[in-house]
């Protein structure tokens, strides 16, 4: 059973990228990390660089595409705790970025398995665990591209990528966000662009081909915070690492 005073986190995706980036810096604050990964080989090696820098991490496999896997982690989870504080739905996928009037319902509907459907199943699975925390949060990372606002403004370079697929799921994940903060006050449910809204800008990962103008560093700050708002903290709002970001 993992020490009942220290703060546990789940971080779906968790193998690379941001979220390896936020299991690290939440690790290092102390934190037990679940590290979550789709491919176990890749998960297990980002658990042992997180175990050699001093983290407390358990590796944990999941595709938040599958009831199975998700199940599955459920239960490993329950084997080290009785209670989850954080929930991070970070796994995301960005499509084959298809314009609009050659997107199909099965690209749609492969983009809405991951970004839309595995938060949905995560969020569902975990309840209880999150439910039995004194001070539970869910942090959906989302994205600008999922803001009508921004997608408008003919300004962000967003409102020139003409596809359907993933603006579409993340401005999905930023309802079912908020609804379940509506519905759930127990739980702190926000979302968050790994970005600078207002500076049009957005954080280097493997998604973008490393063509963002921000660290990985930066595009966690917002995950991070979000992750350890206080009790008296908000829920149901959407942020970038400046601050409060239009829906």
């Amino acid at each position: 059973m993992t020490n009942s005073e220290q703060t546990s986190v789940l971080i779906t995706g968790g193998n690379k990228g941001l979220g390896f980036e936020t299991a690290r810096r939440l690790g290092e604050e102390g934190w037990t990390v679940f590290l979550g990964s789709r491919d176990e080989g890749r998960g297990r090696a980002a658990a042992d660089k997180l175990t050699a820098n001093g983290v407390n991490v358990i590796m944990v496999p999941l595709d938040v595409t599958s009831d199975e896997s998700v199940a599955g982690a459920v239960r490993l989870v329950w084997e080290h705790t009785d209670r989850l504080d954080v929930l991070i739905n970070n796994a995301g996928a960005p499509g084959g970025v298809v314009p609009p009037a050659d997107a199909t319902v099965d690209e749609i509907h492969s983009v809405y398995e991951t970004n839309v459907y595995g938060p949905i199943r995560v969020t569902h699975a975990f309840l209880p665990l999150l439910q039995a925390a004194d001070h539970p949060r869910v942090v959906m990372v989302s994205s600008a591209g999922g803001s009508f606002a921004v997608v408008t403004d003919p300004e962000q370079p967003v409102s020139r990528m003409h596809e359907l697929a993933y603006t579409s799921s993340k401005a999905a994940l930023n309802m079912v966000t908020v609804r379940y903060a509506q519905a759930i006050p127990k739980i702190k449910f926000n979302a968050t662009t790994p970005g600078e809204v207002a500076n049009r800008t957005f954080a280097a990962t493997d998604m973008n081909n490393h063509t963002g103008q921000l660290t990985v560093t930066e595009g966690t700050d917002s995950i991070i915070g979000l992750a350890m708002i206080g009790a008296d903290g908000p829920t149901g709002i959407f942020t970038d690492r400046l601050g409060p970001v239009a829906w």
